[in-house]
């Protein structure tokens, strides 16, 4: 009896210094989700070391959100595995969810409870006492930088101090990765800009981050990107060697006074194998020569009645890397 108990022992001791030196946070193989005979997600493999910083990017419907809520425990899948710091998703749910902080697209925060009641709320509920709720919640407001603004109601906050609070939230004591959905949709490029400065920093303090996002300029500040389509990720790499194997070399920005189809069948010729991508102001078109190629594009626009308020020369960002690979925009 006492040989089996030592046995025991050893086993459980192995197991447990197999996840300490395990770099791992997140190992998925194979993973597969149904709703009714959808296949939302075929077989996602994906494999994130502690302390990087990674961005999931794809369109709307392309199986990004039910991945993260598969991870972060919130639905079941129906095929293959993850593992959380060497924790089977399966057996271990319990043991995920006490080292993970999930910040939903949705605002969850009480607008009608101050900035600190807030946080000392969700504190309460994860098990700590008054006190250390308190500390723990001026601590994470000073983090945030909504100290001067802790008693204020939420309802006051702007929206990307709301956005602040909830990120504070799932950022309590032995929280070890950081889920985000969509976080920076609807915040100013001002608020963007702060927003993700302060997911930076969280990521540099040693809390592995895992942004679900269809925004560039968000995945821009990840160790690596990858891209979800059509509930596959199709690639994956550091931001600077997706651009530099996409083969993209020239964008041609072509801000215009209005969009049609009209407008996009004149853009069209003069882009690489036709690729024309709709922006919020006009229009990315893809060329080997856009100084050659510029004059050419304001007479055609002319003759429709189209005269372009600015053409630009920029490098390409994640998005085109996105467009090239997929075919699709990302903010379709």
């Amino acid at each position: 009896m006492a040989v089996e108990k030592m046995e025991e022992i050893k086993v459980i001791d192995s197991a447990h210094l197999e996840r300490v030196h395990d770099n791992t946070a997140i190992k998925v193989e194979g993973l597969c989700k149904y709703y009714g005979n959808f296949k939302v997600l075929k077989g996602v493999d994906l494999d994130i070391e502690r302390g990087e910083f990674y961005a999931l990017m794809g369109q709307n419907g392309s199986g990004k959100t039910t991945l993260t809520s598969i991870l972060t425990c919130t639905v079941l899948h129906d095929g293959g595995s993850v593992k959380i710091h060497g924790c089977d998703l399966a057996e271990e749910a319990g043991k995920v969810k006490e080292m993970i902080g999930y910040v939903p697209q949705a605002n969850f925060s009480c607008p009608n409870l101050t900035g600190k009641e807030n946080l000392v709320f969700f504190a309460r509920l994860f098990g700590l006492s008054r006190r250390d709720a308190e500390e723990v919640a001026v601590e994470l407001l000073g983090k945030m930088g909504l100290s001067e603004d802790a008693d204020k109601r939420v309802s006051k906050y702007s929206g990307g101090m709301r956005k602040r609070l909830e990120v504070a939230t799932a950022l309590f004591p032995g929280i070890e990765l950081l889920f985000l959905d969509e976080p920076t949709t609807g915040l100013d490029p001002s608020a963007r800009k702060h927003f993700l400065g302060l997911l930076k920093d969280v990521n540099e303090e040693g809390v592995t981050v895992f942004l679900v996002t269809h925004i560039g300029e968000d995945a821009e500040i990840a160790s690596r990107v990858g891209f979800i389509d059509e509930g596959v990720i199709v690639l994956e790499d550091e931001p600077e060697r997706l651009k530099m194997m996409s083969g993209l070399r020239n964008v041609l920005e072509i801000d215009t006074p209005f969009q049609s189809q009209g407008v996009a069948d004149v853009l069209k010729p003069f882009s690489v194998d036709m690729r024309i991508l709709e922006t919020e102001r006009g229009y990315k078109i893809y060329c080997e020569n856009p100084e050659e190629v510029t004059p050419s594009i304001v007479r055609s626009l002319d003759k429709i009645g189209c005269k372009a308020n600015r053409i630009e020369t920029t490098l390409p960002s994640i998005e085109d890397v996105f467009f090239k690979i997929t075919k699709k925009s990302l903010r379709s």
